[in-house]
């Protein structure tokens, strides 16, 4: 072995029995540490899985929608658009949507009802798994629904929406066209929105310009933009929650400066002691480096661990409703791992890298002193 490697594995193995000996004041540093590692992670892993599990329930949406807007408010779409947008070229294909909104007295949620691809038979309906779980149907349950008018009418649960996708179908009813019209008095031929294909999707934000241009009172969103929005507003509540998590971190800023404004007493004597047995000023600040640096990757080791299995294992009950939003009926979500090797890179360059440079600067300056100050009382 490689003498420089048998030298720093000795510095590893003198920084751990420094820690144990010190086992009072290295708990509560670590303690902190990991808590603060644990809160940072669990808000960084949840961001990025929820980011993650939008932009595969936004993945079958439209590739873009068009909507009437009215005196500035959405409208329903006239027969004569479907006709109007039919032979612009670049365009693959386009078909009219139906969907509205229910106000659902049993959770207090605002329900989303839509008319799903596949013709469901007359009265019956499928309803999303937080909707069913909160108000107890399961399939062949006959259930009420207020219409319009505000008159009860009764459904079939056909069946539930898949769980996978909670958090885009959880609060969702479909119903076959004949229903959905009556239902909300909906005029036959109209359409709620388009659901449009471009042939080439580099050409989509070209083809919406000319979509525009065509029907100046239509408004064209595309479904790049509603991932960006998702992730936009993703990005502000998690802004919101590491500025709330600022008192943690201005604690562990304070206990860093503090670690770094000078060494105790016993500590010094430990330094003037070897510094005197002739060890190298180099190999004091090497010893001190690997102190703070194990004492920092166990603290991180175990807030990260907590962390991932708080987010993916808990659902990260704790932070979830700061990004997720607080909904009567929230999704269910079985959130898989996203990518999260720059959630640990930021995550040791905030709380390990500091913690373990921390000491180096005191360390320093007692290692160039004499021997004989450090062992003064």
């Amino acid at each position: 072995m490689p003498p420089w490697i048998e030298r720093h594995l000795g510095f590893l193995d003198l920084a751990r029995t420094s820690l144990a000996r010190r086992w009072g004041r290295t708990a509560v540093l670590l303690t902190v540490q990991a808590l603060l590692v644990f809160l940072v992670g669990s808000l960084l892993l949840l961001a990025a899985a929820l980011r993650q599990e939008a932009a595969a329930a936004l993945a079958g949406a439209p590739e873009l929608i068009l909507q009437r807007r009215l005196a500035g408010a959405p409208a329903p779409v006239p027969p004569d658009y479907l006709a109007s947008v039919g032979p612009l070229r670049g365009l693959a294909s386009a078909e009219g949507r139906l969907w509205g909104h229910l106000a659902d007295p049993g959770t207090g949620a605002t329900l989303t009802v839509r008319v799903p691809g596949t013709p469901l038979a007359p009265g019956t309906v499928q309803v999303g798994p937080t909707l069913a779980a909160l108000r107890g149907w399961r399939a062949g349950d006959r259930i009420a629904l207020r219409d319009a008018s505000g008159e009860p009418r009764v459904f079939q649960v056909a069946g539930l929406l898949p769980e996978a996708a909670a958090l885009a179908n959880g609060d969702l009813v479909f119903m076959g066209e004949a229903d959905f019209r009556t239902f909300f008095r909906y005029p036959e031929g109209h359409w709620t929105d388009l659901a449009l294909a471009a042939g080439n999707p580099r050409e989509a934000r070209t083809l919406a310009t000319k979509l525009t241009r065509l029907l100046p009172d239509a408004r064209v969103v595309l479904r790049e933009d509603l991932i960006r929005a998702y992730g936009a507003v993703l990005d502000w509540r998690q802004g919101l929650a590491l500025a709330a998590l600022g008192g943690a971190l201005l604690a562990f800023a304070i206990l860093a400066w503090d670690r770094a404004s000078g060494l105790s007493a016993e500590e010094r004597r430990e330094l003037a002691v070897l510094r005197a047995l002739g060890w190298d000023p180099g190999h004091l600040i090497a010893l001190k480096a690997w102190e703070g640096a194990l004492g920092s990757l166990a603290a991180f080791a175990v807030g990260y661990v907590g962390a991932h299995v708080h987010v993916f294992h808990a659902g990260g009950r704790l932070l979830e409703p700061v990004l997720r939003g607080w909904s009567p009926l929230p999704p269910r979500l079985a959130l898989i791992p996203a990518d999260t090797g720059p959630v640990v890179l930021l995550l040791l360059v905030l709380t390990v890298a500091p913690a373990a440079a921390a000491a180096l600067l005191p360390t320093w300056r007692a290692a160039a002193s004499e021997p004989a100050e450090g062992m003064q009382p």
